[in-house]
């Protein structure tokens, strides 16, 4: 297979040797399970976390006589993958078998696709600061899990667990056009939110659902393509992060030294941060793919494409071009605000609260700032918090229209998360007596009181007057927080004359 460069050299990213600039070229195959109850050849449950060899029907043992049944929901999974992928969908596609053997692939073959994919070529777009990158993928194909082999139960045996041996796999692979870890980590997490907001993949790395074969290789800029060691198996977007910077500088170490990169698998060692030799990989392994006999072609016709297509809901990139649109959001709010599905619904929720639309970027302030904070604590997202959007709304409808200011917002919230969790934040504000100050008379009684009792302080502010913040802040700290923030700064310049 001919490997086509699409990306043009980027000083930006290249890695600084000890004789120069190198560049990490990166691609990567990305195995998704695919959301499903049942396994991708047998009607056997694909529940996480069930005790060893209970998932397991005879189809996945491999019992003489057995025949495997196409799960017609997986085949709909991948397609719509697809075209969330932007990516063509073959009308045909083939099953074949992938010949090797493995005490935890009990057929002595892996169901997959090889020639004929039922996803062709599509994109993920990248926001990388200023800059947008699109990276290309070269194909999604459906294949079978493999079980697991467990080593650390016995001192002289090990154990084989088929739970997940027939699970559904997406195999999502990447062209090389990734030349950062930076950008590999975008990548998998963006990858992770499309899935997730299509429903295909729950994405959820530590327990095995999503994982990446990462393959690297280093070159002098512009260069040919170098030799790519693949990383097997990485299951979490910092650890990819770290193996690719690891991985790259011990190519270049190697190179540099004038010595030459071996072909090969390796393994990610987080405890140490460490790739380290697994197996030699100097030639292609032949499996012998020929195509499964037990399985008829897939075969679509366009109907078919278009009313998946129809149902498939609105992606990640267009809520966001929506919300920056509709809302008046900065590229860099929308984009943090789309990463969870879940978040941008609770978002628009609170926005939309009552029938009332609020200034979307005064929720976005709220809900990506305090509530955010107080979540990451808890070890949540903000959806799942108990903070409703009605109570967002709340806050930010009484700071509008001058019942609150904003400091006494950030006191209100604090009431909500930790004392009335479900209180209306209109009624604590009246219980609890914080409203804020309006009465431009008292608040020139206090302003009246603190110029008064600090005449060295006034001649301060005359002569640089962007020291009235002192007095600002004597002011708040004298009315308990609540005189109005511009009717006090008015009248404190007033009074000064400045």
């Amino acid at each position: 297979m001919t490997i086509i460069d699409t990306r043009t050299p980027n000083p930006r990213s290249f890695i600084k040797g000890s004789t120069g600039d190198w560049e990490v070229i990166i691609g990567m195959e990305v195995h998704a399970q695919v959301t499903s109850k049942s396994k991708l050849f047998s009607g056997a449950s694909t529940e996480f976390g069930n005790p060893p060899n209970s998932n397991v029907s005879f189809v996945d043992a491999a019992m003489p006589g057995m025949l495997p049944v196409i799960n017609e929901e997986c085949v709909r999974q991948a397609v719509r993958t697809g075209l969330g992928l932007k990516a063509q969908i073959n009308k045909r596609s083939l099953f074949d078998r992938k010949n090797y053997f493995y005490p935890d692939l009990p057929q002595g073959y892996q169901i997959s696709q090889y020639k004929d994919p039922i996803v062709g070529e599509g994109s993920v777009i990248l926001d990388m600061g200023e800059e947008q990158i699109e990276i290309g993928i070269e194909r999604l194909h459906l294949e079978q899990d493999a079980g697991k082999s467990i080593h650390d139960q016995h001192p002289n045996m090990s154990f084989v667990d088929l739970n997940r041996s027939g699970v559904a796999l997406m195999e999502i692979v990447s062209k090389p056009d990734l030349r950062s870890s930076d950008e590999a980590k975008a990548f998998l997490s963006k990858l992770r939110t499309i899935l997730r907001y299509l429903g295909t993949c729950d994405g959820n790395m530590e327990q095995g659902s999503m994982r990446a074969d990462v393959n690297v290789s280093v070159r002098r800029p512009g260069g040919e393509f170098g030799t790519r060691c693949e990383i097997k198996n990485v299951n979490s977007v910092r650890f990819a992060g770290q193996a690719i910077e690891y991985e790259a500088r011990r190519q270049i170490d190697i190179l540099e030294d004038g010595g030459t990169i071996d072909q090969e698998t390796r393994l990610y060692d987080p405890k140490t941060g460490e790739t380290r030799s697994m197996r030699s990989k100097e030639e292609a392994h032949d499996y012998r793919y020929f195509p499964d006999p037990d399985l008829l072609p897939l075969e679509f016709d366009d109907q078919f494409i278009e009313d998946m297509r129809a149902g498939l809901t609105e992606l990640p990139d267009d809520k966001k071009a929506r919300l920056i649109a509709e809302y008046g959001l900065s590229p860099y709010d929308a984009g943090v605000l789309i990463l969870e599905r879940e978040t941008a619904d609770y978002y628009e929720a609170a926005v939309a609260h009552g029938g009332k639309k609020r200034d979307g970027k005064a929720v976005a302030n709220l809900v990506m700032g305090d509530v955010s904070a107080f979540a990451n604590n808890q070890g949540l997202s903000v959806y799942q918090t108990h903070i409703t959007p009605a109570q967002i709304a709340g806050i930010v409808d009484l700071v509008a229209d001058g019942t609150i200011s904003g400091k006494i917002a950030k006191d209100l919230l604090q009431i909500v998360i930790t004392d009335d969790k479900t209180g209306d934040p209109a009624k604590i504000v009246e219980a609890r007596g914080m409203k804020q100050v309006t009465d431009t008379g008292a608040i020139e009684r206090v302003v009246d009181e603190i110029i008064a009792a600090n005449p060295d302080q006034v001649a301060k502010v005359l002569a640089k007057p962007t020291l009235i913040g002192w007095f600002v802040g004597q002011a708040m700290k004298a009315s308990g927080g609540k005189a109005n923030p511009q009717a006090l700064n008015e009248i404190l310049k007033k009074k000064l004359g400045l």
